[in-house]
Order: C-alpha cells, then sequence, then structure tokens
C-alpha cells in the first residue's frame, strides 16, 4: 500500500510540475500564489512531505486548474 501511495504522489507532484513550468513560475512563486510556504513545496517534490487534499486544491486553484487535473495518471 505505501509503494502505491508513493507512486500516486509521484504522479501528483509531476502533474503540477508541468503545470508550474508551463507558467514558468519558480517554486516560490507557486508557493506565494498558493499560500503554501516553499519548503512545504519543496519538500512534497522530494517525497519528503505528504500533500493534504486541502493543499491540493490549493495548488490546483493557484494553478487555476480543477484540482482533478493533478491527478492525471493515477487509477
Amino acid at each position: 500500500m505505501r509503494r502505491r501511495a508513493s507512486f500516486t504522489l509521484a504522479l501528483l507532484e509531476n502533474e503540477v510540475r508541468e503545470l508550474r513550468l508551463k507558467k514558468k513560475w519558480s517554486q516560490e512563486k507557486l508557493a506565494k500564489r498558493s499560500g503554501l510556504h516553499t519548503t512545504y513545496i519543496s519538500g512534497s517534490k522530494r517525497g519528503k512531505r505528504n500533500l493534504g487534499i486541502e493543499n491540493v486544491v490549493k495548488l490546483a486553484r493557484a494553478l487555476k486548474v480543477d484540482a482533478g487535473k493533478l491527478f492525471k495518471g493515477v487509477r
């Protein structure tokens, strides 16, 4: 089960990264726009932090996408 969660988080983080890069935003800019701390953004990217659903929604709002889009590829 833990491995599945790690894979899911990796897919989620990859989608957030792709959307962030399309907007040419740094991690700092995404953090500011989402109201999350830069260390939280960085830690989640490296797999050190687990993104809670409320924070997924904050990221989606900042990126101006439906939160479900962030789960692209998750089954």
